[in-house]
């Protein structure tokens, strides 16, 4: 009845360890409408804004697109940004030591890119500076 009880227990702790060990998600891919009342110059600035007090490096990629590149010691990670006066799409692009593969990437690109996405709609909501 020990043995049983040993084997129970170190199966629950191997079971638990694994699950911390996970360190990839799948790629988020984010969507937003934007309210009424914007203009598209508007939502290009508040994504421009939100890249800068995030430290991503963000470029003009042509009408309605803009690029963005996170870089942290190592490893990045490229974005592409689609807007109009009414939405975004947050797209990832490419990424480097980000074990991104088969539609996985480490949790840290997913904490960039929802970080990404919660201040440009601060900056739409409140207006800051547009």
């Amino acid at each position: 009845m020990k043995q049983i009880v040993k084997w129970v227990i170190a199966a629950a702790f191997v079971g638990s360890l694994a699950g911390c060990v996970s360190r990839t998600a799948p790629i988020d891919t984010v969507q937003n409408s934007v309210s009424a009342g914007h203009t598209e110059a508007q939502v290009r600035t508040a994504i421009l804004k939100a890249g800068l007090s995030r430290q991503w490096m963000m470029t003009d990629a042509g009408p309605g697109v803009i690029k963005g590149r996170q870089q942290a010691r190592d490893h990045s990670a490229n974005i592409i940004v689609q807007y109009s006066a009414n939405s975004y799409i947050i797209k990832y692009d490419s990424s480097i030591n980000l074990m991104a593969s088969g539609g996985q990437i480490h949790k840290t690109y997913n904490r960039w890119v929802h970080n990404l996405d919660k201040d440009i709609q601060l900056y739409l909501t409140t207006g800051a500076q547009l």
